[in-house]
């Protein structure tokens, strides 16, 4: 489950509170408890911390999200990730 989901899971349920039974709150509640316990895992340098709640700004991103997409253009552009192979004989989707 994302965070995403978890929030709109979370915020669903403060809108019906009362038609939310107790094991399902207590299941929601412990799952955003783990997420905020997990979430600080990555600690910066003070003025690396600074640099990211700018850009996180900047993207309209979270603190998280914003290193997640850093981390991800960084393997992308190191060509960490597999890249796909395209068959040259292949069908292709659009005009080429």
């Amino acid at each position: 489950m994302t965070t995403a989901d978890t929030a709109t899971l979370l915020e669903d349920a403060a809108d019906r509170i009362a038609d939310i039974s107790r094991p399902d709150l207590q299941i929601m509640l412990r799952r955003a408890a783990l997420r905020l316990r997990n979430a600080a895992a990555v600690s910066m340098d003070d003025d690396v911390e600074e640099i990211l709640r700018d850009l996180a700004g900047e993207l309209g991103m979270t603190r998280n999200d914003t290193i997640r997409y850093i981390v991800r253009e960084w393997m992308e552009k190191n060509t960490y990730p597999p890249v796909h192979e395209l068959d040259e004989d292949g069908d292709i989707d659009g005009i080429g």
